[in-house]
């Protein structure tokens, strides 16, 4: 797997798990504020895009993933 789709992998999966802990309706509901970490996840992905820049994938290249892209 390269870092790429780990990366993308963790970034749906962390906003799903954050949507899921953070809308009211939800049955896992525990506090709203966990909305503002899908926010923080969207922020990341959108500079990301522009700034070719991503802390995650420099984490996974340092861990010894391979680069993709």
């Amino acid at each position: 797997m390269t870092t790429d789709r780990a990366v993308r992998i963790m970034a749906g999966s962390f906003i799903l798990i954050s949507l899921a802990l953070g809308v009211v309706d939800s049955p896992l509901f525990v506090s709203k504020y966990f909305l503002w970490f899908t926010v923080f996840v969207g922020a990341n992905l959108l500079q990301s895009g522009f700034t070719r820049f991503c802390p995650a994938e420099s984490i996974m290249v340092r861990l010894g993933m391979k680069r993709g892209g």
